[in-house]
Formats: structure tokens, C-alpha cells, sequence
């Protein structure tokens, strides 16, 4: 996200006028490897696609055969990821497109852009359905409840909206974080949302009531990242202070701290079977946790620029990231997963 490049509000840095290029990298192996400190170091085969722009989020299809890139050149693009064809390229945002999200049938897409909206596409046609307005900042994270019929946004202006997605209407705003919102996230079962701040806490809501379950206090600076296990037991924060943590909703406590990256760790992603956690940084790179071990598995290097986004294809064996060196790599971590 462009976030950590400022203190100010988001809206107020990106008055910046910018003219950036994007590539979107294929990467369909990795090889070599070296060691350091006992962690295995490995980049990715090369084999780019150029397009305009760069990457802000990714996000994969339910099916595993589409990838969804959202960019700074204020375009979502659909990716053949067999291929490396480009299906489609969404427009209509005024802003920088900072989100992405798969509907759970793999039929809509939802883009939370920095013009403060939330847009839903019809991924058959490739044209915008509906296009949600409310919050008064910058939309920095977009996320749809496990049913389909909810999307969860996180804003600049300190709040977070569930939207009715079929109607097209706020359902509720859930207020009381005191910085901007970085990021949200559905428990499994849909009955718990967590959102990430720039305050440095991590809330998680109780979607039924709207009130704040309960308030995960422990990183030192701002709460980039949120994502919760696939049973729903532990949640993952990536925060500024370098660190990615591991949380225990259920009793209210921190269960471990991972670190190792060198700078702002800005996107964390589970693995579908829950036993790695992918966390992309300011330092270049994409490190994998073994969860049994709590200890960095694999260091993925090859970015030349910040890894903004991190996201496991359903079927566990790729990764894909997306970076300001304006590309998206595509990782074979089949090894380690």
C-alpha cells in the first residue's frame, strides 16, 4: 500500500502526481538457493508480462486460475494464470486501486480505491456493477464475508462499513479505531471481523452486534496486515515494527512473535492448510514461517522493489506477490507447503 510512505493522510500524499510503469512477472519455478543462517534463500524463473502502473494487491480466484491485480494506473486486470494472458482490464476507478477481493463463488470482484470507493465486478463480463460510496478517506482494504452477500471495507477515514452487496447499501459502520484502517479480515465461520490500524491495535467485531470483541494490543507500531487462519483458531498481524504476530482470538492473547524481515512488513497470508504463514516487506522480499517451528522456512528473493502483497492459490502450491519494482511473481512453493 502507499501508506507507509507518509504520515499524512493517504488522500493528502497522493495529491503526488505520479507516472509509473507495471510489469506482471510470471514466475513458474524456483531455482538455485543458498543458505543463511540455515534458511533456504531462493528466486524465482523469469518470464515477464509489461503493463502500466504498480502492483498495489493481488487477489485469486476461488477456482485458482484467475488472478486479480489492482494498480496504481487506477486499473484492476484479470489474469489467465496458465497462460500469463491478460483477460480483462477493469476501469473506472478515479484513484489508485489499493484492494482486491474475490467474491466466495468466484463470480464478483470488489476494489477499494484511494478515490474512497468500493466497486464490484461481474468477472464474466468484465463490467462494473455497482459502485459503493460512503467513506470519506481513502478505501485501503476490501473483504467478503464467507457467505457472499457482505463486503467488509477499511478506510483512511478511521472506519469500517459492511456493505450489503446486493442492495448496495451500508448495512453498518463500526467505529473506535483512532487512526486510519489498514486492513480487514472474515473469521471462517463470518461471525468475527478483524480490522488492523494505524493505531497499532488490532479489533476484532462482532459482526451480529457491531461492538468490539475484543482489542490485540503488542505491536509498537502500525498494523499493516490481517488474516486469519483457515480454522479460524489464530490470526496473523503484519505490522510496521517488522514483525509479523500470531494471535489467540479465543483467549484474548499473543501466541508468538515471527521476525526476521529488516523493514515494514506491509501483507501476511495463510497457507490453505494452515501450517505457513507468507509475509511480504519493505526489505524486498517474502519470507514463509513454519508454523510448528515459528521459525522462517524459506526467504523468496527476486522483487527489486517492496513487496506490497502476498496471496496462496487455493491449491497451496503457488504464491503470488505483488511489488512496487512493478511486477507480480508467481512462486512454486509446493516444497514448503
Amino acid at each position: 500500500m502507499f501508506l507507509y510512505k507518509r504520515s499524512l493522510p493517504l488522500e493528502t500524499a497522493m495529491t503526488q502526481s505520479r507516472a509509473w510503469v507495471l510489469a506482471i512477472a510470471t514466475a513458474v519455478a524456483l531455482v538455485g538457493g543458498t543458505a543463511r543462517n540455515g534458511v533456504t534463500q531462493r528466486k524465482e524463473a523469469r518470464h515477464r508480462m509489461m503493463h502500466a502502473g504498480f502492483v498495489e494487491c493481488i487477489s485469486w480466484n476461488p477456482d485458482g486460475k484467475t488472478l486479480a491485480s489492482g494498480s496504481d494506473d487506477q486499473t484492476v486486470k484479470l489474469w489467465d494464470v496458465a497462460t500469463g494472458r491478460e483477460i480483462a482490464i477493469l476501469k473506472g476507478h478515479m484513484d489508485l486501486v489499493l484492494s482486491v477481493s474475490w467474491s466466495p463463488d468466484g463470480k464478483i470482484l470488489a476494489s477499494g480505491s484511494g478515490d474512497k470507493t468500493v466497486k464490484l465486478w461481474k468477472a464474466a463480463t468484465g463490467k462494473e456493477h455497482t459502485t459503493l460510496k460512503g467513506h470519506t478517506g481513502a478505501v485501503a482494504s476490501v473483504s467478503w464475508h464467507p457467505e457472499g452477500k457482505i463486503v467488509a471495507s477499511a478506510s483512511d477515514d478511521k472506519t469500517v462499513k459492511l456493505w450489503d452487496a446486493g442492495l448496495g447499501k451500508v448495512r453498518a459502520t463500526l467505529t473506535g479505531h483512532t487512526e486510519p484502517v489498514t486492513s480487514v479480515s472474515w473469521s471462517p465461520d463470518g461471525k468475527t471481523l478483524a480490522s488492523g490500524s494505524f493505531d497499532h491495535t488490532v479489533r476484532l467485531w462482532d459482526v451480529a452486534s457491531g461492538k468490539v470483541q475484543l482489542i490485540l494490543k503488542g505491536h509498537t507500531h502500525e498494523v499493516r496486515s490481517v488474516s486469519w487462519s483457515p480454522d479460524g483458531k489464530t490470526l496473523a498481524s503484519a505490522s510496521s515494527d517488522k514483525t509479523v504476530k500470531l494471535w489467540r482470538p479465543h483467549m484474548g492473547k499473543e501466541q508468538t512473535t515471527l521476525r526476521g524481515h529488516s523493514d515494514v512488513v506491509l501483507s501476511v497470508s495463510w497457507s490453505p492448510n494452515g501450517k505457513t504463514v507468507a509475509s511480504g516487506s519493505i526489505d524486498q522480499t517474502i519470507r514463509l514461517w513454519d508454523l510448528s517451528m515459528s521459525e522462517e522456512q524459506v526467504v523468496l528473493k527476486g522483487h527489486t522493489g517492496i513487496v506490497e502483497s502476498v496471496a496462496w492459490n487455493p491449491d497451496g502450491k503457488t504464491l503470488a506477490s505483488g511489488s512496487d519494482d512493478k511486477s507480480v511473481k508467481l512462486w512454486d512453493v509446493s516444497a514448503q507447503n
